[in-house]
């Protein structure tokens, strides 16, 4: 057998990613905030670069999302401010303002902003200690002595890493401990399952002297995060802002957070003399960053006005009137390649009146409804499992297949299993679960 090599000619076309192509979708997923530190970044190696932070006066600032899309002029970053005002202080912002009182010096509260953003929006802590541990530089036993600290916080209860620790900081606080609520926080399993008689028998005491601890855990928190304003805890200011004015929806950049790149044409030209290959490719570099930042907003600004058009009953209405939605839908309709979209939804927040909202959220599967309609969207039916549940009678809780009946006699098509899967990203417990739970609340 013979072995040789053979050479073909031919032509192909394929498209090559240069690094400035690479930079420009890079930036079409940076939110305001990252954005600004990208173009800071830029202005440290290229002289003719520099950041303006708040209002940038060359970038187009508003569309409405129903109706025309010409740009329209912007509210002014006073507008914006006292738009943001409006609206009640989120769990974060709740948080962070402690944190301004509690840790004035610039390095405490460095490593309290870590803590932070770890706090979830149920009020508890989302990130393991060990790790939180890393990234901070400290031992083990440092963090968990920063985590009493930041644990110092109102409500009592945030920060907590599980349901009992959540528990007990509250009981804590209102100096209501007693050996036997300490029992009964050590054998929360023995409670979820009705055993009370392995209770008494845990707690060393009889069913006289555990009522008052039942009641008193009843009257305790276990999500003391849930109970501020939207679904959501921004630990950011919002990228793109929704109102309502005289001509109907209009989405505008948050121009209060919106970096603007500022390149000093007048000194390149100074120095092109004497430097004149050197200026030419900096200068280029300047003018590309500039027309590239102002395309990501652009991009931006396009992808939330199609958010806005197609979700206008959300806006009216909150979850349920979400409609389905899916990347494709808005990429095709402002004709962009999907992952345009995906890129540019993946970490800007909207604030709308029903709170903020990452983008992505505002995106749902549709679900099958009658006589070929346009199926509800999946978020939407989720809401409506969760008014179902909060309106039942708890003594008689609804089984998944009758909440299946329930929204199908509504017009959309719902399995049991379909019940069962959203009821666990809800989480949501089963009819069972939540009639042994309420046998608990009576006794």
């Amino acid at each position: 057998m013979q072995i040789s090599t053979v050479q073909h000619l031919g032509q192909r076309q394929s498209i090559v990613m240069t690094a400035q192509l690479q930079k420009a979708i890079c930036l079409l997923q940076y939110s305001n905030v990252d954005l600004h530190s990208v173009i800071e970044s830029e202005a440290e190696d290229n002289p003719f670069v520099d950041v303006k932070a708040g209002p940038g006066a060359d970038q187009q600032g508003s569309m409405r999302g129903i109706g025309s899309r010409s740009g329209g002029a912007g509210a002014d970053q006073g507008d914006m401010l006292a738009r943001i005002a409006e609206h009640d202080l989120s769990l974060y912002a709740h948080v962070a303002a402690q944190f301004d009182m509690l840790f004035p010096e610039p390095s405490d509260r460095m490593i309290a902003d870590v803590f932070l953003e770890a706090l979830e929006p149920s009020g508890w802590l989302g990130e393991d200690l060990e790790a939180m541990s890393f990234r901070l530089g400290l031992s083990v036993e440092e963090t968990e002595s920063w985590l009493e600290r930041v644990q110092q916080v109102e409500p009592s209860g945030l920060f907590a890493r599980s349901l009992a620790e959540c528990l007990k900081l509250q009981a804590e606080d209102q100096g209501v401990m007693t050996p036997i609520f300490a029992a009964l926080l050590e054998n929360l399993p023995k409670l979820a399952a009705a055993d009370l008689k392995g209770l008494m028998r845990a707690c060393k005491c009889d069913m006289d002297e555990l009522r008052p601890a039942l009641k008193l855990l009843r009257s305790l928190n276990p999500k003391p995060g849930a109970d501020f304003n939207g679904p959501v805890a921004p630990q950011r200011a919002p990228d793109l802002i929704v109102t309502k004015g005289a001509e109907g929806w209009q989405v505008e950049l948050n121009k209060s957070t919106l970096p603007s790149v500022l390149v000093n044409e007048k000194k390149a030209a100074q120095l092109k003399p004497a430097h004149g290959d050197y200026v030419n490719d900096t200068l280029s570099v300047a003018l590309w960053l500039r027309r590239a930042v102002a395309h990501r907003n652009q991009t931006t600004l396009s992808v939330g006005a199609e958010i806005l058009r197609r979700q206008s009953g959300f806006m009216e209405q909150g979850p349920a009137g979400l409609t389905p939605m899916t990347l494709k839908d808005v990429a095709e309709a402002i004709g962009v390649h999907e992952s345009t979209v995906s890129r540019v939804t993946t970490d800007l927040l909207m604030q709308t009146p029903q709170g903020t909202f990452p983008l992505k959220y505002l995106f749902s599967a549709s679900l099958r409804k009658d006589e070929g309609e346009e199926g509800e969207s999946a978020a939407a039916v989720r809401h409506r499992i969760q008014q179902l549940v909060r309106e039942e009678d708890a003594a008689r809780p609804l089984s998944d297949d009758a909440i299946a009946k329930i929204i199908t006699g509504e017009g959309t098509h719902l399995a049991r299993r379909t019940v069962a899967k959203y009821r666990d990203i809800l989480k949501i417990p089963s009819s069972f679960q939540r009639r042994r739970n309420a046998l608990l609340q009576a006794s």
